[in-house]
């Protein structure tokens, strides 16, 4: 390192894109495109896409944030695999995005809130009830990261700051 030249630490640039996966959830409420998740797929420190969920403006129930992403990357960087890819994700990716991300064999994940939050406010159970003691997840050749501290807890408020607006879609 340079002397003078202040680099951020580890912590501090996973922090960094986290919160802005965080401010993709709000968006997708304050849009009404979709439910409060953001995800944020970044290679060498670039974004390469910043999306929020998009399951109502999409009728979509596969657009979610981190597939919308996986898709706007693949698309931008003209391949299928991201594998100098990292992908911060402001809750923990359901089974769907996690087979996603699997597939597209990411380097890293990074979540800030658990499942258990949207479930607090009345999202997808069975989201956690399928991750609740699962395996599969020590078995993949990837590093998963779950969040501590300030940014774990701004992530985990998007569903509290947001349950009053979130629009369900109706069922036919």
């Amino acid at each position: 390192m340079m002397k003078g030249v202040a680099t951020a630490s580890n912590e501090d640039r996973e922090n960094m894109f986290l919160t802005l996966a965080v401010e993709e959830a709000y968006k997708a409420v304050e849009t009404g495109d979709g439910y409060p998740y953001g995800a944020v797929i970044v290679r060498n420190d670039e974004i390469v896409a910043s999306c929020h969920n998009m399951v109502g403006r999409n009728t979509d129930p596969t657009a979610h944030a981190e597939i919308t992403a996986i898709r706007e990357a693949c698309r931008k960087l003209n391949q299928v695999e991201l594998a100098d890819c990292e992908i911060y994700a402001s809750c923990e990716p359901c089974p769907m995005c996690y087979g996603a991300i699997l597939f597209s064999k990411f380097k890293k994940v990074v979540y800030g809130a658990r499942a258990e939050a949207a479930v607090a406010v009345g999202l997808e159970s069975n989201v956690a009830d399928a991750l609740q003691d699962s395996s599969f997840y020590e078995k993949v050749n990837m590093e998963i990261k779950k969040a501590e501290g300030s940014v774990a807890v701004i992530a985990e408020q998007v569903f509290e700051n947001t349950k009053d607006k979130i629009v369900m879609p109706s069922v036919a």
